[in-house]
């Protein structure tokens, strides 16, 4: 049984993202979705994101639970009564909460991996990695800055704003489905990370992508952010 809305806040949001060979991504993700393009790329990310007071709408915040997670995802389009139609592919998430492991699939989208978080924040300087149960790793380090990245395909801040904005509705596989997730954010705001570091072993994984088809692009920041989730009908 699926909770219909969810309710909390965004305590704080890295939205890491690459460019991709749209040929490689189109070998990881299966129909009926196919790469969102932007200038010749595939999107691809990951967001780590610090979620407080989690809880079904209605019920008051110190009822809601709290924790770091993370998720991979694809810029994804597809088919839906002949219109085309946009959101994420969410291949695999990671959590430091438990509970989301147990309810992963059962109330909320796709199997969530449990992984041990390490995060320090200190005036506007960001480290994250975790390490995940089946041995996936992460690790950024990153300074909040005035500037966007003048060498991301999005050219400006707005561009990818916009861009990302449009990705509400996210997909996640369980089992012989795909789980949808859309993010109401009640007011949506990024600021521009400039990133000294950043690894993932899912993206650096030469099986799933070739040695060079995925090149970092740009790194935003959303912190407290109010906001629901919804279900959506599973594809």
């Amino acid at each position: 049984m699926k909770i219909p809305t969810i309710h909390g806040y965004i305590d704080r949001r890295i939205l890491i993202n690459f460019t991709a060979d749209p040929k490689a991504v189109e070998k990881i993700i299966p129909f009926p979705f196919r790469p969102k393009i932007y200038k010749d790329k595939a999107i691809v990310g990951i967001c780590l994101i610090r979620l407080k007071n989690i809880k079904p709408k209605g019920l008051p915040d110190f009822m809601g639970v709290s924790s770091e997670n993370g998720a991979h995802r694809i810029a994804v389009e597809w088919d839906e009564n002949g219109e085309t139609k946009s959101g994420v592919y969410i291949p695999r998430r990671d959590t430091s909460l438990k509970l989301n492991t147990l309810v992963g699939g059962r109330i909320f989208p796709g199997k969530h991996y449990y992984a041990k978080f390490n995060v320090e924040e200190d005036n506007g300087n960001y480290h994250i990695d975790f390490k995940s149960s089946d041995y996936t790793e992460i690790l950024i380090n990153a300074t909040e800055t005035k500037l966007f990245n003048d060498k991301s395909v999005f050219e400006t801040l707005s561009n990818a704003s916009a861009f990302f904005e449009d990705g509400d509705l996210g997909y996640s596989p369980n089992k012989n489905k795909f789980e949808g997730l859309r993010l109401k954010a009640y007011n949506w705001e990024v600021r521009p990370l400039a990133i000294q570091k950043v690894k993932s072993s899912f993206f650096e994984n030469e099986e799933l992508f070739p040695k060079g088809s995925v090149t970092f692009d740009n790194a935003l920041l959303m912190t407290k952010i109010e906001h629901e989730w919804k279900s959506e009908r599973n594809k």
